[in-house]
């Protein structure tokens, strides 16, 4: 049962106005903070002077430009897999050349993944809050009110996140067009007031304004310019929604045009000397009589922004789960004609709750960007380190070619997050413990899973001759038609059949007329054309029939196993009645026990922890669709992990 070659379906202005809203959101709402705290006096920010404004403009006009347009736009969107992109897409293409050398590149990627989970809880934070501080600069009875508004409407973003977004993404592009339009416009209204602002797109400007206070005054500029990037990721990891053109297309049309006239837009208005209220830069150039409607606009854009990323915390946490990198989590799928709009209860509350921490502990969005950037410059880094391989070996670049490239833009991304290691105390912890505990989740799964896989096909059963042979010889028959889960494929008679058949047959001694054996397999693709393979050792009007059906799904695709079947049998490919109730599906659930009489210390954390997660985790037949309609029977087989 192929698949086709995945495309993303409508046609170009559709798409082009969808990457706007889903893409760019997090990038196109940075103007809204990204510049109040590097220039917030009262909170050991710099004087906004006309000098260190075209310096500070300056350095964000060129990051834009090399680490947006060039690196991401230019460059990483080659990199996909089978039209997918993101970090795992990165994982599956690095692992796909299974050299040694580069697994602790894997391991970054898997750290990267963590991060990205960091900044699923800062960007709607940070986005909300700092959209509803523009209360502030309109009356100043609301200065107390930011936080408990910025509450209540993440309190409702998270709560219909189980409903699904397909309304709510109709109006994203538009929407987001128009904010576009509006920070473009104000941005040129105060270019054109103060044109001595258009000189820092001459690069020196900014590299004076980087090194004339020194290294530790460098390393806060950095850190702050970071927040004008933040969102970059996006592209890359959306681009099997959009599509490259598409997604290059909004870029250079729309949004980079935009940003650029806004960030210099807010470099005059500093420079021209005009007050700045509440520290909000953005918010104090608007014109009093637009204020209100900017507000409005505001809090629809950074909702919009938050909306994308959550969505795409969930895509992130589903590729996971099908990598076998993480527990197998409760999908929701909201919306029956689209799979990739997805709902895990889980991760949406858990984001919810650390946003809701963040946003109560920090108060304001000066604040809470101590906390941003740090998650956001690793991700970055792991990109340009993983490029470098990706470059050499599925492009054909040569090493020098490809190092001397990539490794330019990684000592970007090194600098960016030397610089906001110099926020760790401040809150940039967070992100990072949030990445190392999904990372250490994540190694301790993969761990896990392996570590049962071996102990569980260690043990001695019968080949598949054997169970012919009997199958053969025997004269009575249970008239049933057996599914029985198995580890690994089963294609020749000297495989050895699963403990799960051991067992049972040990226990009856007798086996059913129909038996189909069942592997699902997750390919490193994110999707894969040839669905199954069934081999078939025995068949019979009289004795029914064994066969083995191993069904295969790339880390993109929904693994509904009960459909497969449903299929196979209704083709006569296997012998099962396409009615899944008359099925018996016999699933192990296997006993954990420690391989060492007195294990290490480290040997019992990791195994509770993989305990643990086995808890969370669905049971594989759920996972796969098997549950609902069919009669299941479950087997406890003791195994040792070691």
């Amino acid at each position: 049962m192929p698949t086709d070659e995945h495309h993303p379906q409508g046609n170009r202005p559709a798409l082009v106005l969808g990457a706007l809203g889903v893409v760019y959101g997090d990038i196109g709402t940075s103007p809204l903070y990204a510049m109040s705290g590097i220039f917030d006096t009262s909170h050991g920010g710099i004087a906004g002077t006309e000098e260190n404004a075209r310096g500070f403009v300056s350095l964000v006009v060129w990051a834009l430009t090399v680490v947006v347009a060039l690196k991401y736009l230019v460059f990483v969107l080659r990199a996909d897999n089978d039209g997918e992109g993101g970090v795992f897409a990165l994982y599956s293409l690095v692992h796909h050349h299974r050299r040694a050398k580069l697994a602790a590149l894997l391991s970054i990627l898997m750290l990267a993944a963590g991060l990205l989970f960091g900044d699923g809880i800062i960007t709607p934070a940070i986005s909300v809050l700092s959209a509803v501080e523009g209360l502030t600069v309109v009356t100043p009875m609301f200065e107390h009110a930011a936080v408990p508004i910025t509450l209540v409407v993440l309190t409702v973003l998270f709560g219909i996140q189980s409903s699904g977004t397909a309304r709510v993404g109709r109006v994203f592009g538009p929407v987001v067009v128009v904010w576009f339009a509006s920070i473009a416009v104000l941005g040129v209204v105060h270019i054109l007031r103060h044109p001595s602002i258009l000189a820092a797109v001459d690069p020196r400007y900014g590299a004076r304004f980087l090194v004339h206070g020194g290294a530790r005054a460098s390393l806060g500029v950095l850190g702050a310019v970071i927040l004008t990037v933040t969102g970059g990721e996006a592209l890359y990891a959306d681009m099997g929604h959009f599509g490259k053109a598409p997604i290059r297309t909004s870029w250079f049309s729309v949004v980079f045009p935009a940003l650029l006239l806004n960030y210099l837009g807010q470099g005059a208005y500093l420079a021209s000397g005009a007050p700045v209220t509440g520290a909000n830069i953005f918010f104090s150039m608007v014109p009093k009589v637009a204020l209100v409607p900017m507000v409005i606009l505001a809090t629809l854009a950074t909702v919009i922004a938050s909306q994308a990323l959550i969505s795409g915390a969930f895509s992130l946490a589903a590729q996971a789960v099908a990598l076998g990198l993480f527990p197998r989590l409760r999908i929701i799928h909201t919306h029956h004609a689209h799979e990739g709009q997805i709902y895990l209860p889980f991760i949406n509350w858990v984001l919810y709750l650390g946003c809701v921490l963040l946003v109560v502990g920090f108060k304001s969005s000066a604040a809470l960007a101590s906390a941003y950037g740090l998650a956001v410059s690793g991700v970055m880094l792991a990109t340009s380190l993983a490029m470098i391989p990706v470059a050499e070996l599925e492009w054909g670049w040569s090493a020098l070619r490809a190092r001397s490239l990539f490794g330019l833009f990684a000592a970007v991304d090194a600098a960016f997050l030397l610089a906001n290691s110099t926020k760790f105390l401040d809150g940039g912890a967070i992100p990072l413990a949030v990445g190392v505990v999904t990372f250490a989740v994540m190694r301790t799964w993969k761990w896990g899973r392996k570590a049962t896989f071996a102990a569980y096909s260690g043990k001695h059963t019968m080949t598949m001759k054997e169970l012919v042979a009997l199958k053969e010889t025997g004269d009575r028959f249970l008239e049933r038609n057996a599914v029985v889960m198995v580890p690994k494929p089963l294609r020749s008679e000297s495989d050895n059949t699963p403990a799960l058949l051991q067992l049972l047959w040990d226990r009856y001694g007798v086996l059913p007329k129909n038996l189909i054996f069942v592997e699902v397999v997750h390919k490193k693709v994110p999707y894969v054309r040839d669905r199954y393979h069934v081999t078939v050792f025995q068949r019979s009007p009289e004795k029914g029939c064994i066969a083995s059906v191993t069904i295969s799904f790339g880390f993109m695709e929904d693994p509904d196993v009960e459909r497969v079947l449903e299929d196979l049998a209704g083709h006569h490919a296997i012998d099962l009645p396409k009615n899944p109730e008359l099925w018996n599906v016999h699933v192990s659930v296997e006993n954990l026990l420690p391989a060492h009489k007195r294990p290490a210390l480290w040997r019992v954390v990791r195994q509770q922890l993989f305990a643990g997660l086995r808890h969370l985790s669905q049971p594989a037949y759920y996972y796969y669709g098997l549950g609902n309609n069919v009669h299941l029977s479950s087997e406890i087989v003791p195994v040792r992990l070691g």
